[in-house]
């Protein structure tokens, strides 16, 4: 019978350490997290700062992907050193737990595979399963996420609300071609800001639109001007066909136009008051709305399966033993 009573113990014990919301091996209570932080600048290196509320028992904080162990510094408010513990090993860290503290604690760590550049671009791959800032070098004003175009403007930073992934580019610097055109007598600077190469770039005062070459495929283009020069409703072609694009307000009275073009050729633009006769949008466009994509549950129920069947056999073979 006393066996039968351990036998019970442990297993509510291997249950209760694997929390269901978090789906992730951890020590302690979950923390009470007053700041989640993330600084990206134009580095492999991406910063993590946590803050967590003191607390008098021992609690667990989930880790972001790809944490350098040995970047890892736990400090109290007033900057001594905290005890801590991890969970996982090597790359596979998933947690770490926090000893109690009277005070707020600190946690800083960097993460590596998580920046990469790649012909002028960085790219930042980072993914949490609560509300996280992303704070960006002053260098860094203008960004895509998951490519959308956004302007710091005066902040210097976004919120994740709820957590999720999320995919942040940037320049290392920033390609800028300036054109200027003529209209009524009057001068306007057109900015295209673009990796890839622009010919035959023309405006057609008649029909107030904009003409102009590319040679690469699924790069960013961005266009400012001012709005007058060509007005709304905007359409843009891509060798005549209706591609998708984000429009968003520059600064006073200028307008920011981006795409992601999925073929070499002509764009045009133009206001749709100048275009008649055109196909419909077709699949030239690869922008999408700006949204976090919530984690992939599937591989957090295969290991929990795992492990409440592992639980059924011991269980199954303590009590045979039991019995004999």
């Amino acid at each position: 019978m006393i066996s039968q009573i351990y036998l019970i113990v442990l297993v509510l014990a291997l249950i209760t350490v694997i929390p269901a919301a978090s789906a992730q091996l951890s020590l302690g209570t979950e923390a009470n997290q007053k700041l989640i932080e993330v600084k990206l600048n134009k580095s492999e290196i991406v910063n993590v700062k946590h803050i967590i509320s003191a607390s008098g028992v021992p609690v667990s904080v989930n880790l972001f992907d790809g944490v350098i162990a040995e970047s890892i510094i736990v400090t109290n408010s007033n900057g001594d050193e905290n005890q801590f513990g991890l969970v996982g090993y090597g790359e596979a860290l998933e947690s770490i737990t926090i000893f109690p503290s009277e005070s707020d604690i600190i946690i800083k760590y960097n993460l590596e595979d998580a920046s990469t550049s790649y012909e002028n671009l960085w790219t930042v791959r980072i993914g949490y399963s609560e509300t996280f800032d992303i704070l960006f070098h002053k260098e860094i004003d203008m960004f895509f996420l998951n490519n959308t175009i956004i302007q710091l403007e005066n902040k210097n930073g976004i919120t994740v609300n709820g957590g999720g992934n999320a995919i942040i580019q940037y320049y290392d610097k920033i390609p800028k071609i300036i054109e200027e055109v003529s209209w009524e007598q009057n001068k306007f600077d057109i900015e295209i800001i673009t990796n890839s190469k622009i010919d035959n770039f023309n405006f057609n005062q008649e029909s107030k639109s904009i003409t102009f070459d590319i040679n690469e495929k699924n790069k960013f283009l961005t266009i400012s001007m001012e709005e007058e020069l060509v007005g709304s409703p905007y359409v843009i072609l891509l060798n005549n066909e209706k591609i998708l694009y984000n429009k968003s307000l520059n600064k006073e009275n200028y307008v920011l136009l981006s795409m992601k073009p999925q073929a070499v050729g002509e764009i045009t633009i133009s206001n749709s008051e100048y275009i008649q006769g055109l196909t419909e949008i077709t699949s030239n466009d690869t922008l999408t709305e700006v949204t976090a994509n919530s984690p992939n549950d599937y591989f957090i129920w295969l290991v929990l399966v795992g492990v409440l069947i592992i639980i059924v056999i011991v269980v199954i073979t303590i009590m045979r033993k039991i019995n004999k």
